[in-house]
């Protein structure tokens, strides 16, 4: 059975790239993807993740914003907020938001890649 993989960034280059790299190197995985906080907590519940990868700077409903809804919508699945600004999240923001990583988006690929591995327990397939 397929993992659920959504993925919420403005960029579409990002979500591309995520999506990308999650269908060539891992076993079973089915992506959908939202364009900022708004659309994927309007989206969530249809989707159905297992896991949430979480930008932090969107229009319209920011990731923190996001988070705190898509928690209280489906308190078991694990957030991973994927950001260029790592350094201005503490683990006072993210407390009670569902957000069980905080990736950086200038370290590797892989970094995101095992993190969701951690949390969807799928197979490796290739690697980069």
């Amino acid at each position: 059975m397929p993992k659920h993989i959504f993925i919420v960034d403005d960029s579409q280059l990002v979500r591309r790239l995520v999506r990308s790299c999650l269908e060539d190197r891992l076993e079973y995985i089915d992506c959908a993807e939202a364009v900022n906080g708004l659309d994927a907590v309007q989206r969530a519940t249809e989707v159905k993740p297992d896991v949430i990868v979480l930008d932090l700077c969107m229009p319209i409903m920011n990731g923190m914003e996001a988070a705190a809804s898509l928690h209280r919508m489906l308190p078991k699945v694990p957030i991973i907020l994927y950001t260029l600004h790592k350094d201005v999240v503490s683990e006072r923001h993210i407390q009670n938001l569902g957000i069980r990583a905080v990736i950086s988006k200038l370290d590797q690929i892989e970094v995101l890649l095992e993190q969701i591995l951690r949390y969807v327990g799928v197979a490796k397939i290739a690697a980069a």
